[in-house]
């Protein structure tokens, strides 16, 4: 019925812009990704579902304005009409189509629309007027007012078996009896009690309920206001706690406490999550924020003005009246005073897939839009900054006298919204304007991370690919330097490495580039591409990173999210693609997928074979890294030490052969070196051989976010994994946690070779509370924990 009273297709009656803006929305929501333009043309019949039901709720207010005009053909050719009369509805059917309309309009608009009453027709006695208010009112309010049980007939419900919030709404329908008035208030009550599993039910009646109330005040403050005739129910009875409500809505075998999560400090809420708490002490992760959301600003109104091609952010550095201040500018989309309130100071919303947002800029799917920020909790990491704060900004398609001023004194006061005050041209988009707290020389100031502290060394640090130019001007400075647009995707892995790593213009490390330069030739050679199943480039990398440790620390790897700065990590070198884990954006799951990295790995132990650079240290370090991706290595890597020398699946099983006794030693006091492999002891760093039967593997567990694709619960035995509940440590438990590491790949080969269980050989050391330990020859250095396992007796048949 809701899509039969447009007359045509929901995507037609709502324009093609609006329903790709829906689609591209709900895709986002569902899958945590925009969509492209494939994707919006075929969208999922699921998201498509949702879209129409979406658009029914948006646009019924429109529709229902033009229902009264509107006309169906019956099954003979006829045309039908809501209102037959010609007269009555060439007459009445505009208003008839706004009150209608009007029931989803704030209550303060009415006033606006309907305060003049209207005159009668000529063919209509003189005396008749129509207070156009009062009917808005009273169907308003008639609207939302009638529910009781007629609305949800039980049969009905029987043979339609709503599910979730349907369910609910249609049971505590099912129990509200004909409303009565008492005084100037309307009261609801149910015939039935609430069971226990009704209790959704009955808070959701009393919200809605609830919703009553508000309305029926709302219309009765503005009939007051205006000097009008209030209406007799001003008010529903019973709906200002639970305990009262109860009274009415009866409960049985349960009782209603409200205990619904209540803020009473907002703006403390604010600033305890928008700043430091939220986001560490990192104050540029608020200058990348900023950055973030001015490029979309950008990207959007190229989407939605054709030809734009002039788009640009920059970003100011100075020094006035003894502060600091901070200023990042972009000729971008802009914002009116909707978007400043509803989307910008909406704490914890995404402002773009606000409808607020989208409703007042139309097209941007259809642009092509894909936004990467989220400038509702994004924005407020600029109080890392500081605490005054200032923008400034104005929609492109606005005049100059529409330009808006939002300023703060803090996240926890109050902002202060103005005109801008000027008589001349202001800039159409956004400028964000920030007193610093501190020096950006300061220990965790701006420059902190940076090492010749330098504003278009840190825009390059934390801007890695970006679409937009991005003018950088020093303090005291005639001429930008620009960050010219990149793209990670596509670049060369020359360009790549320049980019995360780039040359050094400035500061002491001018005389770093020939070092550079050589290590970029080492990465071009050795680095492979991660390629998603689409073809696409979401990483080029290294596994291990000999760069970071040839480069005195300085060529980390690093994990994008959008391509701006998320995370770290010594495990790698080059990129890999991420998507942020948390709200902070500090830290970020990787996009790629298991399988996806697997074929990476691959590729990078195939490419560090063919160059000659897969030896014992190599095979060492990335063994554990190997076998959690592949729950296996290759029978020639080398993945633990023994007094014999290094030891490979190979090799294991006759290893263990030759004894009737191992004892696996497990880490400290002894530690292992790969370069060259060596076992030392870490207490006193002296050098030591292992005892004739010792083994000792190297499980160098990889940094995040290798570690985290590839967790070592993943390769653990499943058949024990009922083990995992067991209070104490049985070897059942301790087989279970080994066997999905190194440890449990020479166990298995352990047990090939003296033809036994994991039981056979762990058993008798659980027997003994798993504290064996062992002397190594030089008895000064102390004891070493283990697990010492003795191959078992052979069974002879009776």
């Amino acid at each position: 019925m809701g899509e039969a009273a447009y007359g045509t297709s929901l995507p037609a009656a709502l324009g093609e812009e609006r329903w790709r803006d829906l689609l591209s929305v709900a895709y986002y929501r569902q899958e945590g990704c925009w969509p492209d333009q494939d994707q919006l043309d075929s969208p999922p019949a699921g998201i498509a579902d949702a879209c129409r039901a979406t658009a029914i709720r948006e646009s019924h207010a429109e529709q229902a304005r033009r229902l009264v005009d509107q006309s169906w053909r019956s099954s003979t050719g006829n045309e039908i009409y809501l209102i037959e009369d010609v007269q009555l509805r060439e007459a009445y059917g505009p208003l008839i189509g706004s009150l209608a309309a009007s029931h989803w309009w704030p209550v303060d608009r009415l006033a606006d629309e309907f305060r003049r009453e209207w005159g009668s027709w000529p063919w209509q006695p003189r005396d008749w007027t129509i207070d156009r208010l009062k009917l808005a009112c009273i169907l308003r309010l008639a609207d939302i007012t009638q529910i009781d049980s007629r609305r949800a007939p039980t049969l009905l419900f029987a043979l339609r078996e709503p599910q979730g919030v349907s369910r609910e709404h249609w049971r505590f329908q099912e129990h509200v009896s004909r409303p009565d008035r008492n005084g100037d208030r309307v009261t609801y009550t149910s015939h039935r009690p609430f069971l226990p599993s009704d209790a959704p039910s009955w808070w959701l009646a009393l919200d809605y309920l609830r919703d009553i109330d508000w309305e029926l005040k709302t219309v009765d403050a503005l009939l007051h206001d205006l000097g009008r005739d209030r209406l007799a129910v001003r008010a529903v009875a019973g709906v200002d706690s639970p305990e009262r409500f109860a009274e009415h809505f009866r409960v049985q075998d349960w009782r209603p406490i409200d205990a619904t999560i209540k803020v009473s400090d907002i703006p403390g809420l604010v600033r305890s999550l928008g700043g430091e708490q939220l986001y560490g002490d990192e104050p540029e992760v608020a200058l990348r924020e900023l950055i973030q959301n001015a490029q979309d600003a950008v990207l959007a109104r190229r989407a939605l003005q054709r030809g734009f091609s002039d788009g640009r952010i920059e970003i100011r550095l100075h020094q006035a009246d003894g502060s600091w201040h901070l200023e990042v500018r972009d000729n971008g989309v802009g914002m009116d005073e909707e978007t400043l309130i509803h989307g910008l100071l909406d704490f914890g919303s995404s402002g773009w897939t606000s409808p607020t947002v989208r409703n007042q800029l139309p097209g941007l799917a259809d642009g092509g839009f894909a936004p990467s920020g989220r400038f509702g909790i994004g924005f407020f990491s600029v109080f890392l900054l500081g605490n005054r704060v200032e923008v400034i900004t104005r929609r492109y398609d606005a005049a100059s006298r529409d330009a808006r001023r939002l300023t703060f004194d803090g996240p926890s006061r109050r902002p202060l919204l103005t005109p801008f005050p000027t008589q001349g041209w202001v800039p159409e988009g956004t400028t964000v304007r920030v007193t610093l707290s501190k020096s950006p020389n300061d220990v965790k100031g701006l420059f902190h991370g940076t090492v010749d502290e330098r504003l278009s060394e840190l825009a390059q640090r934390l801007v890695l690919e970006n679409a937009v130019p991005i003018h950088t001007w020093e303090p005291g400075s005639t001429a930008p330097e620009i960050l010219t647009p990149f793209s990670l995707a596509t670049g060369a892995a020359e360009e790549v490495f320049d980019r995360l790593y780039p040359p050094q213009t400035h500061g002491r490390r001018i005389a770093e580039e020939k070092q550079r330069l050589q290590l970029r030739d080492d990465f071009v050679g050795q680095a492979t591409e991660l390629v998603d199943e689409r073809g696409r480039r979401t990483g080029l990398a290294t596994l291990g990173n000999d760069l970071y440790y040839a480069g005195r620390g300085n060529y980390r790897g690093i994990v994008t999210v959008n391509g701006l700065l998320a995370d770290e990590s010594i495990c790698f070198a080059g990129y890999l693609a991420g998507q942020p884990s948390r709200a902070s954006r500090d830290h970020a799951a990787l996009v790629a997928t298991q399988d996806e990295m697997r074929h990476w790995m691959r590729s990078q132990e195939q490419r560090l074979r063919s160059t000659g650079r897969f030896g014992d240290p190599v095979q060492l370090e990335q063994a554990y890294t190997l076998y959690g991706a592949f729950n296996g290595i290759s029978d020639d890597v080398a993945f633990a030490i023994t007094a014999q020398g290094l030891l490979r699946p190979a090799d294991a099983a006759h290893w263990v052969a030759q004894r009737n006794e191992v004892f696996m030693a497990f880490g400290l006091p002894l530690a292992v070196r790969s370069r060259p492999p060596e076992v030392y002891h870490y207490l006193s760093g002296q050098g030591v051989q292992l005892p004739e039967n010792w083994v000792l593997t190297y499980n160098r567990v990889a940094d995040a976010p290798l570690s985290e694709v590839f967790p070592p619960v993943m390769n653990r035995d499943p058949d024990f994994e009922f083990a995992r509940h067991h209070t104490t440590p049985t070897w059942q438990k301790m087989w279970w946690r080994m066997s999905g590491s190194l440890d449990g790949l020479f166990l298995r080969a352990l047990c090939e070779a003296w033809s036994c269980t994991p039981q056979s050989v762990l058993a008798p050391v659980e027997q003994r509370h798993w504290s064996d330990v062992r002397h190594l020859d030089d008895e000064s250095l102390g004891t070493v924990p283990g697990y010492l396992l003795h191959r078992p007796a052979p069974t002879t048949s009776p």
